[in-house]
């Protein structure tokens, strides 16, 4: 039966760049997303910016700018990191939005008209030296509770526990390190005590959804019970009336019939999921009131962290059902992601920059499918490995996974011009994959990503070893027409593995989106991506294998985390001498016929200073490639050029123009292998669209010592292999 679901993630706040645990949570959710798509249900999946508060408010003052524009800086961003990591929201949007404010002012009325919204007068700790109220996360002292230093306003990461501003020992401005004062102000709060809120929460989080699932974990659940006690009436329950209000100055919403006062940020942001699926719905012409009716089967998701269990299990359901709107069906909680078991920090090098992990040409669906295999149900945390991560890749993906396709495809290609055939009834191995797949999905649904990979590396190791053990390279060894039984067995062979092949890319399909839409389209030929039926459909002919995935290399991951540090006076590098190089005179007898050297008789190599120092990094960003040369030719109307057809193993050809027309006859270059810099921007020239530079050496003065050089790699390297 076809599902209509509401998805988020927690919002990321606007006031800086993601970071791996936003990937990690929007992997998660994306997978999720995917495979119920795949499954024929209706995914509404949207996410937004949460842009209010005192921080960005604080950060955008320092800088000489407006809020707004700190805020679309920000925002800006977004997009390289989404679509880098192939993450597919359909609407991301901001809670600094008209959407967001109307929502937000809208169930605020409500609240009121329910009777859970009260005005008391407050002392509330106000900065001396700042002159403003200080917001909770700029006030830290000692935890009145565990009594661990530096705990922050609101809530101890310690033990947990939430408190008053006031309730903090030995409070400080961070802002200024003053001891802050108290000053009275009129606060707004939400009655989160009142016998009817606390009824209903005891309800919701111990309460199952429409698919007869619990809401929540049962990690999270027993943080409730912390909260709420075990029943009605318990003499146990520490929940307090929310603070929903702040005084100006402060970038937020305003609220209704209160000058001066705003709602406190943690009051709008996860309104900002109902403010980006209504801007949405407009988009599509969807109801979005219909949408979210109360007691309407259109289920309400919510990935985040288990930082932010307390706002999602405890405020926001209640905002929403005494706001007379529909409560969320799940919360899907995740735990935080560590570095090789240290918590993540950019100075000690156990960070990971998302954006650094595509600038270095790393792939995308390396981390999804690491994340992937490393996720669970549960509130755990996850740990990145380096070692683990190049060893699981290559191993799983690269080793088992694909090769099986690289093996048995060539054969099906060479000897039955793609044709697939299977022995006698195909009904036994259809339903095989049909249940394979059934249970994959299932694990998916229930967000046992890492069972699932087990169970998807599993059958690949039985292909695989039902491949090895039918031994078919020594079937296909003299191989005629005169014998069909030969023949028939190694297309059985082949035809079962590649079958089995299709089930596994079904089940990664969610996980490897782009990898498994090219398997679809470009070796079954299919116009469309796979949903999870396709397991069960047995391909009868395939297309020529093309490469699929290169492996890890670990130098990639000593880029990921090496640390360019600034260099210290001693280690500078020297400033560039001049370009012009010394008369090759001046240095007679000292130096090689391939060196000059300047005034000092330093030695200048080549004729020109070698170049400034870069990392490996910058490296890593120029993608050589072996390439074979197969066709040159002159340039018509040019002196220096040569239009080289270059084959870089991409299944086409690429056209480059190289200015060695001096130093070359085409014929002598035809058939040679070269290196190419394959990733540089296309250039539109006088003759045509050069894709790439082919890499050559010379002297830099090449009236002293004439010659063009072209890279020539050594035997046995073949096209399309990456120069390291």
């Amino acid at each position: 039966m076809s599902r209509t679901i509401f998805v988020t993630t927690a919002l990321p706040y606007a006031n800086g760049s993601f970071h791996i645990g936003h990937i990690m949570e929007y992997i998660q959710a994306d997978i999720w997303v995917r495979s119920m798509r795949m499954a024929g249900h209706t995914v509404h999946f949207v996410g937004a910016d949460d842009t209010h508060g005192a921080p960005i408010m604080l950060k955008a003052e320092a800088e000489g700018i407006t809020p707004q524009q700190l805020v679309a800086r920000i925002a800006a961003e977004r997009p390289q990191y989404l679509q880098g990591f192939h993450i597919e929201f359909d609407h991301w949007h901001s809670t600094d939005s008209p959407e967001n404010v109307e929502l937000s002012q809208g169930i605020y009325r409500k609240l009121r008209e329910a009777g859970l919204i009260e005005t008391r007068e407050i002392e509330q700790f106000f900065d001396p030296v700042k002159g403003m109220f200080l917001p909770d996360r700029y006030i830290k002292g000692e935890c009145p509770k565990c009594h661990a230093k530096d705990q922050y306003g609101d809530s101890c990461e310690a033990c947990g526990a939430v408190y008053a501003p006031t309730d903090l020992i030995d409070p400080y401005s961070t802002l200024t390190q003053a001891r802050p004062i108290l000053k009275t102000s009129e606060h707004f709060f939400f009655k989160l005590s009142d016998p009817r809120c606390v009824q209903f929460l005891q309800d919701w989080t111990t309460g199952t959804n429409a698919q007869g699932h619990k809401r929540l974990q049962s990690e999270v659940l027993a943080k409730t019970r912390e909260w709420l006690g075990h029943g009605e009436g318990d003499d146990q329950v520490n929940l307090g009336d929310w603070d929903i209000s702040r005084d100006a100055p402060y970038f937020g919403i305003e609220i209704p019939d209160a000058p001066g006062k705003y709602f406190y940020v943690w009051l709008d942001a996860p309104v900002g999921y109902l403010a980006s699926l209504k801007a949405y719905c407009s988009k599509l012409g969807i109801d979005f009131d219909a949408l979210l009716t109360p007691g309407n089967a259109t289920e309400q998701v919510h990935f985040i962290g288990k930082d932010i269990v307390y706002f999602h299990a405890l405020f926001w359901p209640a905002m929403l059902k005494f706001a007379g709107r529909k409560t969320p069906d799940q919360l899907n909680v995740h735990g935080f992601i560590t570095v090789s078991g240290e918590k993540m920090s950019k100075s000690r090098g156990t960070g990971i920059s998302p954006l650094r992990y595509l600038q270095l040409g790393m792939n995308a669906e390396w981390m999804r499918y690491y994340i992937a295999a490393k996720l669970n149900a549960r509130v755990e945390d996850i740990d990145f490995n380096p070692d683990d991560f190049v060893a699981r890749v290559n191993s799983d993906l690269v080793g088992k996974y694909i090769n099986i396709a690289s093996r048995a495809a060539n054969f099906i290609s060479k000897y039955f011009e793609g044709q697939l055939a299977y022995p006698g009834d195909t009904g036994q191995l259809s339903a095989h994959w049909l249940q394979a797949a059934e249970t994959i999905r299932n694990d998916l649904e229930s967000r046992e990503y890492g069972r699932a990979i087990r169970e998807i590396m599993a059958h690949a190791d039985q292909i695989n070893q039902a491949f090895d053990a039918a031994q078919p390279w020594l079937i296909a060894k003299g191989l005629t027409d005169a014998d069909p039984a030969k023949r028939a067995a190694l297309q059985h062979i082949c035809s079962t593995a590649l079958a089995g092949f299709k089930a596994l890319t079904v089940m990664l399909t969610a996980i490897l989106p782009v990898l498994a839409q090219r398997v679809a389209q470009e070796l079954f030929g299919l116009s469309r991506t796979f949903v999870w039926a396709d397991a069960a459909e047995l391909p009868t002919h395939i297309s020529p294998f093309k490469h699929l995935m290169q492996r890890v290399e670990p130098a990639m991951l000593d880029a990921l985390f090496d640390l360019p540090a600034e260099p210290s006076g001693k280690d500078k590098p020297k400033a560039a001498k001049a370009s012009a190089p010394a008369s090759s005179h001046a240095v007679a007898g000292a130096a090689s016929s391939s060196e000059t050297a300047d005034a000092a008789g330093e030695l200048i190599p080549g004729g020109e200073p070698i170049a400034s120092t870069i990392t490996i990094d910058d490296f890593m960003k120029v993608d050589m490639r072996v390439a074979r040369i197969v066709d040159c030719a002159r340039v018509e109307g040019s002196t220096k050029l040569l239009q080289l057809t270059l084959d870089l193993g991409e299944g086409r050809h690429r056209n480059i123009f190289s200015g060695i027309q001096s130093a070359y006859e085409p014929e002598q270059l035809k058939g040679r292998l070269t290196v190419v810099v394959a990733n540089l921007a296309p250039r539109k020239m006088k003759f045509g669209v050069s894709e790439g530079m082919v890499l050559s050496a010379s002297h830099f003065d090449q009236k002293a010592q004439p010659g063009i050089y072209v890279l020539d790699p050594d035997s046995g390297a073949q096209p399309g292999m990456r120069i390291r």
